[in-house]
Protein backbone atom coordinates (compact mmCIF):
# COMPACT_ATOMS: atom_id res chain seq x y z
CA UNK A 1 0.00 0.00 0.00
CA UNK A 2 1.28 3.69 -1.14
CA UNK A 3 1.02 6.65 1.78
CA UNK A 4 -2.63 8.20 1.45
CA UNK A 5 -3.90 5.44 -1.30
CA UNK A 6 -6.69 3.46 -0.37
CA UNK A 7 -7.28 0.50 -0.10
CA UNK A 8 -9.67 -2.11 -1.00
CA UNK A 9 -12.62 -2.60 1.60
CA UNK A 10 -15.26 -4.99 2.50
CA UNK A 11 -18.05 -3.22 4.34
CA UNK A 12 -20.71 -5.61 5.59
CA UNK A 13 -24.16 -3.49 6.32
CA UNK A 14 -26.90 -5.13 8.21
CA UNK A 15 -29.82 -2.55 7.18
CA UNK A 16 -32.63 -4.12 9.96
CA UNK A 17 -30.48 -3.97 13.03
CA UNK A 18 -32.39 -3.74 15.97
CA UNK A 19 -32.41 -0.20 17.41
CA UNK A 20 -32.86 -0.83 20.57
CA UNK A 21 -29.93 -0.15 23.20
CA UNK A 22 -26.76 0.27 22.08
CA UNK A 23 -25.33 -2.19 24.76
CA UNK A 24 -27.93 -5.05 23.25
CA UNK A 25 -26.93 -3.90 19.39
CA UNK A 26 -23.53 -4.87 20.15
CA UNK A 27 -24.11 -8.00 22.05
CA UNK A 28 -26.61 -9.01 19.09
CA UNK A 29 -24.07 -7.71 16.83
CA UNK A 30 -21.14 -9.98 17.90
CA UNK A 31 -22.71 -13.35 16.24
CA UNK A 32 -22.04 -11.36 12.78
CA UNK A 33 -18.46 -10.55 13.61
CA UNK A 34 -17.63 -14.10 14.67
CA UNK A 35 -18.89 -15.52 11.10
CA UNK A 36 -16.98 -12.89 9.37
CA UNK A 37 -13.55 -14.02 11.27
CA UNK A 38 -14.31 -16.91 9.95
CA UNK A 39 -13.20 -15.46 6.68
CA UNK A 40 -10.85 -12.87 8.03
CA UNK A 41 -9.81 -12.62 11.70
CA UNK A 42 -8.71 -9.12 11.64
CA UNK A 43 -12.39 -7.08 11.89
CA UNK A 44 -13.17 -3.99 12.05
CA UNK A 45 -16.02 -3.04 14.13
CA UNK A 46 -18.25 0.05 12.39
CA UNK A 47 -20.63 0.20 14.93
CA UNK A 48 -22.88 -2.79 15.86
CA UNK A 49 -24.77 -3.07 12.76
CA UNK A 50 -21.46 -2.51 10.51
CA UNK A 51 -18.17 -4.03 10.14
CA UNK A 52 -15.40 -4.20 7.45
CA UNK A 53 -12.05 -5.97 6.68
CA UNK A 54 -9.41 -5.55 4.23
CA UNK A 55 -9.88 -7.85 1.14
CA UNK A 56 -6.07 -8.12 -0.04
CA UNK A 57 -5.28 -11.44 1.56
CA UNK A 58 -8.61 -13.41 1.75
CA UNK A 59 -9.82 -12.06 -1.72
CA UNK A 60 -7.13 -14.74 -3.08
CA UNK A 61 -7.76 -17.36 -0.81
CA UNK A 62 -11.77 -17.44 -1.29
CA UNK A 63 -11.37 -16.47 -5.28
CA UNK A 64 -11.51 -13.24 -5.69
CA UNK A 65 -13.32 -9.92 -3.95
CA UNK A 66 -17.08 -10.30 -5.15
CA UNK A 67 -16.51 -13.91 -4.48
CA UNK A 68 -15.09 -13.39 -0.83
CA UNK A 69 -18.35 -11.02 -0.19
CA UNK A 70 -21.18 -13.53 -1.71
CA UNK A 71 -19.48 -15.90 0.60
CA UNK A 72 -19.97 -13.96 3.99
CA UNK A 73 -23.06 -12.18 3.18
CA UNK A 74 -24.19 -15.80 2.19
CA UNK A 75 -23.62 -17.30 5.20
CA UNK A 76 -24.79 -13.98 7.32
CA UNK A 77 -27.65 -14.74 6.03
CA UNK A 78 -27.32 -18.22 7.08
CA UNK A 79 -27.60 -16.98 10.50
CA UNK A 80 -31.21 -15.38 9.75
CA UNK A 81 -30.09 -11.74 9.58
CA UNK A 82 -31.05 -9.78 6.73
CA UNK A 83 -27.30 -7.69 5.13
CA UNK A 84 -25.47 -6.54 2.20
CA UNK A 85 -21.95 -5.60 1.22
CA UNK A 86 -20.14 -2.97 -0.17
CA UNK A 87 -16.50 -3.06 -2.21
CA UNK A 88 -14.50 0.04 -2.85
CA UNK A 89 -11.31 1.56 -2.54
CA UNK A 90 -11.32 3.29 0.73
CA UNK A 91 -13.82 2.71 3.64
CA UNK A 92 -15.51 5.90 2.61
CA UNK A 93 -16.51 4.51 -0.49
CA UNK A 94 -16.99 1.11 0.42
CA UNK A 95 -19.91 2.29 3.18
CA UNK A 96 -22.00 4.23 0.57
CA UNK A 97 -21.99 1.35 -1.81
CA UNK A 98 -22.97 -1.13 0.76
CA UNK A 99 -25.59 1.00 2.24
CA UNK A 100 -27.00 1.57 -1.20
CA UNK A 101 -27.67 -2.44 -1.87
CA UNK A 102 -30.41 -4.46 -1.46
CA UNK A 103 -30.64 -7.46 1.18
CA UNK A 104 -28.29 -9.84 -0.07
CA UNK A 105 -26.44 -8.06 -2.60
CA UNK A 106 -22.98 -6.98 -3.48
CA UNK A 107 -21.78 -4.07 -4.83
CA UNK A 108 -18.25 -3.64 -5.66
CA UNK A 109 -16.77 -0.59 -7.43
CA UNK A 110 -14.20 -1.13 -9.92
CA UNK A 111 -10.54 -0.44 -9.27
CA UNK A 112 -9.79 3.32 -10.25
CA UNK A 113 -13.65 4.00 -10.36
CA UNK A 114 -14.25 5.33 -7.12
CA UNK A 115 -13.72 8.74 -7.64
CA UNK A 116 -16.65 8.51 -10.77
CA UNK A 117 -18.65 6.45 -8.21
CA UNK A 118 -18.81 8.96 -5.06
CA UNK A 119 -19.43 12.10 -8.03
CA UNK A 120 -23.48 11.17 -8.08
CA UNK A 121 -23.27 11.16 -4.27
CA UNK A 122 -24.86 14.87 -2.41
CA UNK A 123 -22.57 16.18 0.04
CA UNK A 124 -24.94 15.52 3.31
CA UNK A 125 -23.08 11.82 2.72
CA UNK A 126 -20.30 14.05 4.41
CA UNK A 127 -21.24 13.52 7.70
CA UNK A 128 -20.34 17.31 8.58
CA UNK A 129 -23.50 19.13 9.77
CA UNK A 130 -21.39 22.33 9.15
CA UNK A 131 -20.50 21.57 4.95
CA UNK A 132 -23.91 20.02 4.45
CA UNK A 133 -25.75 23.39 5.08
CA UNK A 134 -22.61 25.42 3.52
CA UNK A 135 -22.39 23.81 0.42
CA UNK A 136 -25.44 23.90 -1.03
CA UNK A 137 -26.03 27.27 -0.58
CA UNK A 138 -22.47 27.87 -2.59
CA UNK A 139 -23.81 26.05 -5.46
CA UNK A 140 -21.91 22.81 -4.40
CA UNK A 141 -24.55 20.21 -3.76
CA UNK A 142 -22.16 16.56 -4.99
CA UNK A 143 -18.93 15.15 -4.03
CA UNK A 144 -18.00 15.40 -8.04
CA UNK A 145 -18.55 19.22 -7.68
CA UNK A 146 -16.77 19.38 -4.04
CA UNK A 147 -13.56 17.19 -5.59
CA UNK A 148 -13.29 19.42 -8.69
CA UNK A 149 -12.19 22.44 -6.42
CA UNK A 150 -8.45 22.54 -5.79
CA UNK A 151 -7.28 20.65 -2.78
CA UNK A 152 -5.37 24.22 -1.41
CA UNK A 153 -8.92 26.13 -2.20
CA UNK A 154 -10.70 23.53 -0.10
CA UNK A 155 -8.11 23.90 2.75
CA UNK A 156 -8.33 27.72 2.58
CA UNK A 157 -11.81 28.04 2.61
CA UNK A 158 -13.08 25.26 4.93
CA UNK A 159 -10.38 24.44 7.24
CA UNK A 160 -8.98 21.13 8.33
CA UNK A 161 -12.71 19.35 8.21
CA UNK A 162 -12.88 20.61 4.51
CA UNK A 163 -9.50 19.56 3.91
CA UNK A 164 -10.44 16.06 5.06
CA UNK A 165 -13.94 16.12 3.43
CA UNK A 166 -12.29 17.17 -0.07
CA UNK A 167 -9.92 13.98 0.26
CA UNK A 168 -13.28 11.72 1.13
CA UNK A 169 -14.74 13.44 -2.40
CA UNK A 170 -12.06 12.37 -4.46
CA UNK A 171 -11.70 8.81 -3.07
CA UNK A 172 -8.55 9.10 -0.99
CA UNK A 173 -8.58 7.86 2.68
CA UNK A 174 -9.23 10.92 5.17
CA UNK A 175 -5.46 11.14 5.83
CA UNK A 176 -2.74 9.67 4.69
CA UNK A 177 -1.61 6.65 7.04
CA UNK A 178 2.33 7.64 8.87
CA UNK A 179 4.97 5.92 6.71
CA UNK A 180 8.07 6.46 9.43
CA UNK A 181 8.42 3.56 12.07
CA UNK A 182 6.66 4.77 15.66
CA UNK A 183 9.34 5.39 17.83
CA UNK A 184 8.27 4.19 20.74
CA UNK A 185 5.45 2.21 22.43
CA UNK A 186 2.44 4.40 22.34
CA UNK A 187 0.26 1.98 23.73
CA UNK A 188 -1.40 1.98 27.28
CA UNK A 189 -3.09 -0.62 29.98
CA UNK A 190 -4.65 -0.51 33.30
CA UNK A 191 -4.65 -3.61 35.48
CA UNK A 192 -7.59 -4.46 37.77
CA UNK A 193 -7.25 -5.70 41.46
CA UNK A 194 -9.28 -7.28 42.23
CA UNK A 195 -10.51 -8.09 39.10
CA UNK A 196 -13.67 -6.00 37.59
CA UNK A 197 -16.82 -7.75 37.63
CA UNK A 198 -19.19 -4.88 36.50
CA UNK A 199 -18.78 -3.10 33.03
CA UNK A 200 -19.13 0.67 34.56
CA UNK A 201 -15.59 0.75 36.22
CA UNK A 202 -13.31 -0.80 33.25
CA UNK A 203 -15.17 2.14 30.80
CA UNK A 204 -14.88 5.15 32.85
CA UNK A 205 -11.02 4.05 33.31
CA UNK A 206 -11.14 3.63 29.78
CA UNK A 207 -11.65 7.33 29.12
CA UNK A 208 -8.64 8.30 30.95
CA UNK A 209 -6.83 5.45 29.65
CA UNK A 210 -7.92 6.97 25.91
CA UNK A 211 -6.80 10.30 27.25
CA UNK A 212 -3.30 9.30 28.36
CA UNK A 213 -3.34 7.27 24.49
CA UNK A 214 -3.64 10.77 22.85
CA UNK A 215 -1.73 12.61 24.65
CA UNK A 216 1.43 9.95 24.14
CA UNK A 217 0.46 10.50 20.03
CA UNK A 218 0.13 14.29 20.56
CA UNK A 219 3.46 14.44 22.21
CA UNK A 220 4.45 12.58 19.28
CA UNK A 221 2.27 14.62 16.37
CA UNK A 222 0.48 11.35 15.67
CA UNK A 223 -3.65 10.85 16.22
CA UNK A 224 -5.00 7.52 15.34
CA UNK A 225 -8.26 6.76 13.18
CA UNK A 226 -8.34 3.02 14.75
CA UNK A 227 -7.74 1.53 17.90
CA UNK A 228 -7.12 -2.15 19.32
CA UNK A 229 -9.03 -2.87 22.54
CA UNK A 230 -8.22 -6.03 24.18
CA UNK A 231 -9.25 -7.01 27.79
CA UNK A 232 -7.32 -10.15 29.96
CA UNK A 233 -10.02 -11.70 32.24
CA UNK A 234 -8.69 -13.01 35.18
CA UNK A 235 -9.12 -17.07 34.26
CA UNK A 236 -6.22 -16.03 31.49
CA UNK A 237 -8.29 -15.29 28.12
CA UNK A 238 -7.87 -12.43 25.85
CA UNK A 239 -10.47 -10.88 23.92
CA UNK A 240 -9.11 -8.34 21.19
CA UNK A 241 -11.69 -6.27 18.61
CA UNK A 242 -10.03 -3.30 16.39
CA UNK A 243 -12.48 -0.06 16.55
CA UNK A 244 -12.45 2.87 13.90
CA UNK A 245 -13.86 6.31 14.23
CA UNK A 246 -14.36 8.37 11.74
CA UNK A 247 -12.90 11.79 12.32
CA UNK A 248 -10.36 10.29 14.80
CA UNK A 249 -11.04 8.69 17.80
CA UNK A 250 -11.76 10.88 20.62
CA UNK A 251 -11.21 9.79 24.29
CA UNK A 252 -14.70 9.53 24.87
CA UNK A 253 -15.75 7.68 21.34
CA UNK A 254 -12.96 5.06 22.83
CA UNK A 255 -14.66 4.94 26.44
CA UNK A 256 -18.08 3.91 23.60
CA UNK A 257 -16.47 1.22 22.28
CA UNK A 258 -14.99 -0.39 24.94
CA UNK A 259 -18.61 -0.69 26.30
CA UNK A 260 -19.57 -2.01 23.36
CA UNK A 261 -17.59 -4.43 23.44
CA UNK A 262 -17.93 -5.48 27.38
CA UNK A 263 -22.13 -5.71 26.13
CA UNK A 264 -21.00 -7.92 23.85
CA UNK A 265 -18.88 -10.69 25.45
CA UNK A 266 -21.35 -12.05 27.70
CA UNK A 267 -23.35 -13.32 24.45
CA UNK A 268 -19.84 -15.72 24.54
CA UNK A 269 -19.27 -16.56 27.80
CA UNK A 270 -21.24 -19.98 28.13
CA UNK A 271 -19.47 -23.07 28.97
CA UNK A 272 -18.66 -23.47 25.67
CA UNK A 273 -17.12 -20.51 25.49
CA UNK A 274 -14.70 -21.13 28.29
CA UNK A 275 -13.63 -24.48 26.75
CA UNK A 276 -11.70 -22.11 23.64
CA UNK A 277 -8.60 -21.75 25.04
CA UNK A 278 -7.12 -18.78 24.52
CA UNK A 279 -7.04 -15.54 22.30
CA UNK A 280 -6.90 -17.07 18.89
CA UNK A 281 -4.60 -16.00 16.50
CA UNK A 282 -4.42 -15.68 12.65
CA UNK A 283 -2.75 -13.87 9.46
CA UNK A 284 -4.88 -11.69 6.91
CA UNK A 285 -1.93 -11.62 4.42
CA UNK A 286 -3.51 -8.25 4.06
CA UNK A 287 -0.93 -5.38 2.99
CA UNK A 288 -2.57 -3.08 5.21
CA UNK A 289 -2.27 -4.63 8.17
CA UNK A 290 -0.17 -7.67 8.42
CA UNK A 291 -0.85 -10.34 11.49
CA UNK A 292 -3.64 -9.65 13.56
CA UNK A 293 -4.97 -11.16 16.82
CA UNK A 294 -8.67 -11.61 18.31
CA UNK A 295 -10.17 -13.35 20.66
CA UNK A 296 -12.19 -16.34 19.32
CA UNK A 297 -14.74 -17.67 21.53
CA UNK A 298 -18.33 -19.81 20.75
CA UNK A 299 -21.84 -18.41 20.37
CA UNK A 300 -22.93 -19.43 23.68
CA UNK A 301 -25.90 -17.85 24.74
CA UNK A 302 -25.42 -17.50 28.13
CA UNK A 303 -25.76 -14.13 29.35
CA UNK A 304 -24.40 -12.21 32.76
CA UNK A 305 -26.69 -9.97 33.87
CA UNK A 306 -26.98 -6.58 33.11
CA UNK A 307 -23.76 -4.87 33.40
CA UNK A 308 -22.12 -7.67 34.32
CA UNK A 309 -18.26 -8.81 32.72
CA UNK A 310 -17.73 -12.71 31.92
CA UNK A 311 -19.41 -15.77 32.30
CA UNK A 312 -18.60 -19.50 33.66
CA UNK A 313 -14.65 -19.82 33.98
CA UNK A 314 -13.14 -16.63 32.82
CA UNK A 315 -14.07 -14.07 35.67
CA UNK A 316 -13.66 -10.17 35.72
CA UNK A 317 -11.36 -8.09 33.41
CA UNK A 318 -7.77 -8.18 34.80
CA UNK A 319 -6.19 -5.55 32.57
CA UNK A 320 -7.24 -3.46 29.42
CA UNK A 321 -5.06 -2.57 26.89
CA UNK A 322 -5.66 0.34 24.39
CA UNK A 323 -2.88 -0.15 21.23
CA UNK A 324 -3.02 3.01 18.55
CA UNK A 325 -3.43 1.27 15.29
CA UNK A 326 -3.55 3.50 11.81
CA UNK A 327 -1.26 6.63 12.75
CA UNK A 328 -1.89 9.71 11.01
CA UNK A 329 -0.24 13.06 11.26
CA UNK A 330 -1.86 15.29 13.55
CA UNK A 331 -2.93 18.50 12.04
CA UNK A 332 -4.25 19.90 15.26
CA UNK A 333 -7.86 21.38 15.85
CA UNK A 334 -8.77 24.81 15.70
CA UNK A 335 -10.46 25.84 19.58
CA UNK A 336 -13.63 28.05 20.13
CA UNK A 337 -12.85 31.67 20.20
CA UNK A 338 -14.96 31.78 23.33
CA UNK A 339 -13.89 28.43 25.12
CA UNK A 340 -16.73 26.46 23.76
CA UNK A 341 -14.45 23.17 23.60
CA UNK A 342 -13.32 23.42 27.46
CA UNK A 343 -17.08 23.66 28.03
CA UNK A 344 -17.57 20.63 25.90
CA UNK A 345 -15.11 18.46 27.55
CA UNK A 346 -16.54 19.56 31.29
CA UNK A 347 -19.79 18.39 29.89
CA UNK A 348 -18.28 14.92 29.05
CA UNK A 349 -16.53 14.20 32.03
CA UNK A 350 -19.35 15.02 33.95
CA UNK A 351 -21.88 12.89 32.04
CA UNK A 352 -19.62 10.27 32.25
CA UNK A 353 -19.37 10.26 36.11
CA UNK A 354 -23.29 10.38 36.27
CA UNK A 355 -23.62 7.27 33.84
CA UNK A 356 -20.07 5.28 35.70
CA UNK A 357 -22.80 6.10 39.14
CA UNK A 358 -26.43 5.31 37.42
CA UNK A 359 -25.48 3.10 34.05
CA UNK A 360 -24.77 4.11 30.65
CA UNK A 361 -28.57 5.15 30.01
CA UNK A 362 -28.95 7.45 32.54
CA UNK A 363 -27.76 10.71 30.85
CA UNK A 364 -28.96 10.99 27.25
CA UNK A 365 -29.02 13.57 24.57
CA UNK A 366 -31.24 13.86 20.99
CA UNK A 367 -30.28 13.09 17.68
CA UNK A 368 -31.70 14.48 14.71
CA UNK A 369 -33.09 11.41 12.29
CA UNK A 370 -35.22 10.80 9.40
CA UNK A 371 -38.55 8.96 9.41
CA UNK A 372 -42.29 9.83 8.69
CA UNK A 373 -43.47 10.30 11.90
CA UNK A 374 -42.26 12.96 14.74
CA UNK A 375 -41.76 10.03 17.20
CA UNK A 376 -38.79 9.03 14.96
CA UNK A 377 -37.20 12.38 13.97
CA UNK A 378 -35.84 13.10 17.19
CA UNK A 379 -33.77 10.14 18.63
CA UNK A 380 -32.44 9.68 22.39
CA UNK A 381 -29.17 8.04 22.73
CA UNK A 382 -27.15 7.62 25.35
CA UNK A 383 -24.49 10.27 25.82
CA UNK A 384 -20.98 9.35 23.85
CA UNK A 385 -22.62 6.96 21.43
CA UNK A 386 -22.81 7.14 17.95
CA UNK A 387 -24.21 10.15 15.98
CA UNK A 388 -25.65 7.31 13.67
CA UNK A 389 -29.46 7.37 13.60
CA UNK A 390 -31.53 4.31 12.20
CA UNK A 391 -33.09 6.47 9.98
CA UNK A 392 -31.04 8.79 8.27
CA UNK A 393 -32.19 12.42 8.12
CA UNK A 394 -31.27 13.40 4.62
CA UNK A 395 -33.32 11.00 2.74
CA UNK A 396 -36.70 11.95 0.89
CA UNK A 397 -38.59 10.70 3.33
CA UNK A 398 -42.29 10.67 1.44
CA UNK A 399 -45.38 10.76 3.06
CA UNK A 400 -44.12 12.90 6.31
CA UNK A 401 -45.74 15.63 7.53
CA UNK A 402 -45.33 18.76 5.92
CA UNK A 403 -43.34 21.84 7.94
CA UNK A 404 -43.23 23.41 10.31
CA UNK A 405 -43.21 20.75 12.78
CA UNK A 406 -44.92 20.18 15.85
CA UNK A 407 -43.42 21.03 19.08
CA UNK A 408 -44.65 18.61 21.78
CA UNK A 409 -44.59 15.06 20.84
CA UNK A 410 -45.88 12.54 22.74
CA UNK A 411 -44.29 9.74 23.88
CA UNK A 412 -46.79 7.18 23.95
CA UNK A 413 -49.73 8.46 21.66
CA UNK A 414 -52.86 9.33 23.06
CA UNK A 415 -56.45 7.46 22.18
CA UNK A 416 -58.70 9.99 20.63
CA UNK A 417 -62.37 9.80 19.42
CA UNK A 418 -62.87 12.14 16.31
CA UNK A 419 -66.39 12.62 15.09
CA UNK A 420 -68.78 14.02 12.85
CA UNK A 421 -71.08 16.54 12.83
CA UNK A 422 -73.49 13.86 13.21
CA UNK A 423 -72.01 12.19 15.93
CA UNK A 424 -70.59 9.46 13.50
CA UNK A 425 -66.93 8.50 14.08
CA UNK A 426 -64.94 9.28 11.25
CA UNK A 427 -63.23 7.10 9.16
CA UNK A 428 -60.96 6.80 6.39
CA UNK A 429 -60.83 4.57 3.11
CA UNK A 430 -57.89 2.74 1.72
CA UNK A 431 -58.12 5.47 -1.19
CA UNK A 432 -57.69 8.12 1.76
CA UNK A 433 -61.12 9.59 1.36
CA UNK A 434 -62.83 10.64 4.28
CA UNK A 435 -66.51 9.82 5.33
CA UNK A 436 -67.43 12.91 7.08
CA UNK A 437 -65.46 16.44 7.34
CA UNK A 438 -64.42 15.84 11.30
CA UNK A 439 -66.57 18.27 13.64
CA UNK A 440 -65.22 17.13 17.35
CA UNK A 441 -62.53 15.12 19.01
CA UNK A 442 -62.12 14.09 22.48
CA UNK A 443 -58.33 13.19 23.46
CA UNK A 444 -57.49 10.79 25.82
CA UNK A 445 -60.93 10.49 27.48
CA UNK A 446 -61.29 14.44 27.98
CA UNK A 447 -63.96 16.60 27.17
CA UNK A 448 -65.50 17.02 23.52
CA UNK A 449 -63.73 19.86 21.84
CA UNK A 450 -65.17 21.60 18.45
CA UNK A 451 -62.64 21.37 15.52
CA UNK A 452 -62.83 25.00 13.96
CA UNK A 453 -59.95 24.38 11.18
CA UNK A 454 -58.28 21.00 9.64
CA UNK A 455 -55.68 19.91 6.95
CA UNK A 456 -55.06 16.31 5.29
CA UNK A 457 -55.44 13.04 4.98
CA UNK A 458 -51.71 12.54 4.56
CA UNK A 459 -51.78 8.88 3.66
CA UNK A 460 -48.66 6.82 4.45
CA UNK A 461 -47.76 2.61 3.81
CA UNK A 462 -44.78 2.08 4.93
CA UNK A 463 -42.62 -1.48 5.20
CA UNK A 464 -45.49 -3.32 2.59
CA UNK A 465 -42.69 -5.31 1.59
CA UNK A 466 -42.21 -6.84 5.22
CA UNK A 467 -45.91 -8.38 6.70
CA UNK A 468 -44.57 -8.24 9.94
CA UNK A 469 -43.78 -4.64 9.80
CA UNK A 470 -45.92 -3.17 7.51
CA UNK A 471 -48.47 -0.63 8.62
CA UNK A 472 -51.20 1.98 6.76
CA UNK A 473 -51.87 5.15 8.29
CA UNK A 474 -53.56 8.72 7.51
CA UNK A 475 -52.31 11.83 9.50
CA UNK A 476 -54.53 14.79 9.66
CA UNK A 477 -54.20 18.19 11.42
CA UNK A 478 -56.71 19.94 14.10
CA UNK A 479 -57.38 23.15 15.41
CA UNK A 480 -60.10 23.20 18.14
CA UNK A 481 -61.81 26.12 19.66
CA UNK A 482 -59.62 26.55 22.78
CA UNK A 483 -56.59 27.07 19.91
CA UNK A 484 -54.89 23.78 20.34
CA UNK A 485 -53.50 22.43 17.49
CA UNK A 486 -53.63 18.92 16.92
CA UNK A 487 -51.21 16.22 14.86
CA UNK A 488 -53.87 13.19 14.94
CA UNK A 489 -53.41 9.61 12.41
CA UNK A 490 -56.00 7.28 12.53
CA UNK A 491 -54.21 3.53 12.23
CA UNK A 492 -56.53 0.15 11.65
CA UNK A 493 -59.45 2.16 12.49
CA UNK A 494 -57.92 3.86 15.70
CA UNK A 495 -57.56 7.18 16.41
CA UNK A 496 -54.14 8.59 18.16
CA UNK A 497 -52.59 11.89 18.72
CA UNK A 498 -49.39 11.82 18.13
CA UNK A 499 -47.83 15.95 18.68
CA UNK A 500 -49.15 19.22 19.00
CA UNK A 501 -48.14 22.39 17.89
CA UNK A 502 -47.36 25.58 19.78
Amino acid sequence: MTAGGPVRVLVLWCPDWPQVSQDAEARAFEQVVAVVEEFCPRVEVLRPGACAIGVRGPARYFGGETALARKIVAAVAGRGIACHAGLAEGLFAAQLAARAGAPGAVIAVAPGQTREFLAAHPVSVLGSEELTDLLPRLGIRTLGEFAALPASEAVNRFGTAGALAHRLARGLDPRPLVTRPVPADLSVRMEFDPPAELAEPVVFAAKALAGRMHAGLAASGLACVRVQVTAVFAGGREITRLWRHDGLLSALAVAERVRWQLAAWPGQAGPDAASQGETGQGETGQGETGRGETGRGAAGQGEAGEGEIGGSGIGGIAELRLIPDQLVRDGGRQLGLWGDAVVSDRVARAALRVQAMLGHGAVTRPVLAGGRSPAEQVTLVPFGDAQDPALPADRPWPGRIPAPGPATVCQDPLPAQLTDSSGAEVTVTGRAQVSAPPARVSVNGGPWLEITAWAGPWPVAERWWRPRLARRRARFQLVTEDGTAWLAVVQDGRWLIEATYD
